[in-house]
């Protein structure tokens, strides 16, 4: 059991049979009355944010969650296949369960989020910022530099990105994979 002021961003609660993930807290100490604790939660199998108060010092109940690495292998009609690189072991997610899925390609490494005592794994994260190559997208045309306009690209994943006009097709740019924002070119 953990209290209020053990809370953490990424801790893991189990509230009423649901896992959440703390995505942000806030304790505030009001002039009159006693303090609370504001949060922000993501439910880890519909993804959904709620905020919730909670009143400084209520026990919850923490759920023990490890991180491991896998790399996916391919995409068939049972889900998306991930090996773990040591032990070799595999297994399938549905797309539902994968932040940033639309970005995930053949040999990328995800973080798994594993529940401790019962070993299922509750989602999977890529990592913040991925290299992709453009597949199509409208030619730049010279002089497109001086407004910050953005063309609609297609990468390599089938995920449409929006990048600047002087980007062309079969350069590499970076993405960022939690709202699939165009960050730079990759020389």
């Amino acid at each position: 059991m953990a209290t209020t002021a053990d809370f953490r961003n990424g801790m893991c609660l189990d509230i009423d049979g649901n896992y959440f993930f703390i995505v942000e807290f806030l304790h505030v100490k009001p002039g009159k009355g006693p303090a609370f604790v504001r949060t922000k939660l993501k439910n880890v199998t519909t993804g959904r944010v709620l905020d919730k108060t909670w009143n400084a010092g209520v026990k919850v109940e923490e759920v023990r969650i490890e991180r491991r690495p896998y790399q996916f292998l391919y995409k068939d009609e049972m889900g998306y296949n991930f090996m773990h690189p040591e032990t070799f072991e595999q297994i399938s997610l549905p797309g539902e369960s994968i932040d940033g899925v639309r970005f995930l390609k053949e040999g990328d490494m995800v973080e798994a989020m594993v529940h401790a005592e019962s070993e299922t794994i509750l989602t999977c994260e890529l990592p913040a910022h991925v290299i992709l190559e453009i597949t199509y997208t409208e030619p730049g045309v010279k002089g497109d530099t001086a407004t910050n306009t953005l063309k609609p690209a297609t990468v390599e994943t089938g995920a449409e990105v929006r990048v600047p006009l002087f980007i062309n097709t079969g350069e590499k740019i970076e993405v960022d994979t939690r709202d699939g924002s165009y960050i730079g070119r990759v020389k």
